[in-house]
C-alpha cells in the first residue's frame, strides 16, 4: 500500500507558524458528551500525530484541565516533531474550591474554572496550561469565549473591556518577549471576531460554525478583514454540530440542536449534489471551507482513532471541481464564494 500523502501545511496569518490544514481540536477529550477512555483518548491524539497532524487545539475549559492533561501525555509518548499547540486564557482553576456545573462537560477534573480576563489571569491561565501539558511552551494563546452566547448581551461590553486592556496586553507582552508566537480570539460569533480583529493586531482567530458548507455568516465582513490584515483563521465547527456529517437524518443536530426543517432541507439539497457525483457530504464539507486564501486549518473533534483516520483519508479523497459549480448553479452556494481547487 503506497504511503499517504503528508497533510498540507499552510501559514498562520502573518505568523512565523505553518500549520497543517487538518488540526486537531481536543475539545472532546475533556468527556464533553460522555466519559473517554483515558488509554483510547490518548491513543486518539497519538494517532493524529502519526498521521501527520501539526496542529493540536486545547483548552483548560475542555473537562476542567482534562484534555490537556490527556494533550500532554500523547505529546510526550509521540515521537513527533514541529507540533504547534493552541491553548486559551480567560479561565483560571481553582483545584481547591469544588467543581461547579455549567461548564457542559459530563467528565473531567474535580477542579473549579473561574473566568479572568485580566492581565494577571491571563498569565496564570497560561502557567497552568503549561503545567497540564507539560511543556515550556505555548505556540498560539487565544482569548477564549469573549461573546454574547457565553455573557449575554448585558455584560459583553465589560468583558471586552477587561480582555482588550487586560489578557490582550499580557498576550502582547509575551508575543513581543518570544513566549508565544502567535496571539487571537477563540470564539462562536463572526462578529465578535470582526470586533476584536478591529481592536487590536491579532495574528489567528479561531472560529467555530460560522463559515461551513451550509451557512457563511462570516463571508461578508470578517474573512475579508481577516485576510487586509493577516490574520490567519482556524475554523471549528465545520460541520454544524453533526447535520453535514451525518446528512439530513432524523435527529441531526444543528448548532447543538435538533436540525429545523428548513436546514434539513437545505442539507438535503447539498447531499443531492453530492451524491451525484459519488461524493460523501461530509468530505464536501470537510474540503470546502479551505477554499476560502484566510483560512489556515479546520480544528477537527475526534474520540478514537479511526475517527483521525477517516478525516485525514477524506481530507485527501478528490472533489471534482463540477461539485462546487453545480452547487453554485443551484443556488447553494453564492457564485461569487471562494471554493477549493
Amino acid at each position: 500500500m503506497p504511503e499517504a500523502a503528508p497533510i498540507p501545511t499552510r501559514r498562520l496569518g502573518r505568523a512565523s507558524l505553518a500549520v497543517t490544514a487538518l488540526g486537531f481540536g481536543a475539545a472532546p477529550l475533556g468527556d464533553l458528551y460522555a466519559t473517554l477512555d483515558e488509554a483510547q483518548a490518548i491513543a486518539t491524539v497519538e494517532a493524529a500525530l502519526a498521521g501527520g497532524v501539526k496542529l493540536i487545539d486545547t483548552s483548560p475549559l475542555y473537562g476542567h484541565g482534562l484534555s490537556e492533561h490527556r494533550v500532554g501525555a500523547a505529546l510526550r509518548r509521540s515521537a513527533a516533531s514541529g507540533v504547534v499547540i493552541s491553548t486559551k486564557v480567560g479561565r483560571v482553576t481553582e483545584p481547591f474550591s469544588g467543581r461547579s456545573d455549567g461548564s457542559g462537560y459530563v467528565g473531567g477534573l474535580p477542579h473549579a474554572l473561574r473566568f479572568d480576563y485580566s492581565y494577571d489571569g491571563a498569565m496564570r491561565s497560561l502557567e497552568q496550561s503549561a503545567l497540564r501539558l507539560g511543556v515550556d511552551a505555548i505556540d498560539i494563546a487565544l482569548i477564549h469565549d469573549v461573546d454574547v452566547w457565553t455573557h449575554g448581551a448585558d455584560a459583553i461590553e465589560a468583558r471586552f473591556a477587561e480582555a482588550m486592556e487586560g489578557a490582550y496586553r499580557a498576550l502582547e507582552r509575551l508575543r513581543a518577549a518570544g513566549a508565544v508566537k502567535a496571539i487571537g480570539v477563540g470564539v462562536n460569533e463572526a462578529p465578535m471576531c470582526e470586533r476584536f480583529a478591529r481592536a487590536g493586531d491579532f495574528d489567528a482567530m479561531l472560529l467555530a460554525g460560522r463559515y461551513s458548507l451550509l451557512e457563511q455568516p462570516a463571508l461578508a465582513a470578517f474573512m475579508p478583514l481577516a485576510l487586509k490584515k493577516g490574520i490567519g483563521v482556524m475554523l471549528g465547527g465545520v460541520f454544524n454540530s453533526g447535520i453535514l456529517a451525518t446528512g439530513p437524518v432524523p435527529g441531526a443536530k444543528y448548532n447543538y440542536k435538533p436540525a429545523p426543517p428548513e436546514v434539513m432541507a437545505r442539507v438535503a439539497a447539498i447531499a443531492a449534489v453530492c451524491a451525484r457525483h459519488g461524493v460523501p457530504l461530509r468530505r464536501a464539507a470537510l474540503q470546502f471551507p479551505l477554499g476560502h486564501p484566510a483560512v489556515a486549518s479546520l480544528v477537527m473533534g475526534a474520540v478514537s482513532p479511526g475517527e483521525v483516520a477517516d478525516q485525514i483519508a477524506e481530507l485527501a479523497a478528490p472533489v471534482p471541481a463540477v461539485l462546487w459549480a453545480d452547487l453554485k448553479s443551484e443556488g447553494l452556494l453564492a457564485p461569487d464564494m471562494p471554493v477549493p481547487g
